[in-house]
């Protein structure tokens, strides 16, 4: 993982205001593509908490995490954003259990229903693109969700701005 590269120091403009918008990135992509939001799970799987993402939530690094991989698509056949979320195993106690049974649906929907949820966000350079991570705290359930734009995303906003 790398933080900050050498050749590329901050965000595009147009990416620079997705990167810390508030809110459900679910509906912000849905009214951007006039309607349209897909979700397409990739993986899920059980992994020990890395202890960047334990001490960021706050819970032993030893917990295991369930992890829901996907990618969401606006109006266009490619992807538009990599999506993780890691959901330590004791967060998916009480209202949080949904998480793990939602299938296509997208996390925001759920996260974002009658709440705001607090947030707690960072903005990093990855392999694959900019990505923004949001630790939230949701009816007292801590997880992280990460949300990497893809290239087919900045030339959409390049194109469409």
């Amino acid at each position: 993982m790398h933080l900050q590269p050498s050749f590329r120091q901050e965000p595009n403009p147009e990416l620079k205001t997705w990167l810390y918008a508030s809110g459900s990135l679910t509906q912000q992509l849905t009214e951007l593509a006039d309607g349209i939001f897909k979700v397409e799970p990739t993986r899920e799987y059980f992994k020990r908490l890395t202890f960047l993402d334990s001490k960021w939530m706050r819970v032993p690094h030893q917990h295991t995490s369930w992890v829901r991989e996907s990618l969401l698509y606006g109006c266009e056949g490619e992807a538009w954003v990599k999506a993780k979320s890691i959901f330590p195993i004791q967060s998916l106690q009480g209202r949080a259990r949904l998480f793990k049974h939602i299938g296509k649906k997208p996390i925001g929907w759920f996260l974002f229903e009658r709440t705001e949820p607090k947030c707690e966000r960072r903005v990093i350079w990855l392999d694959e693109g900019w990505t923004r991570q949001s630790c939230y705290t949701w009816h007292g359930c801590k997880f992280i969700v990460q949300e990497t734009f893809l290239p087919k995303f900045e030339q959409f906003l390049k194109q469409h701005g």
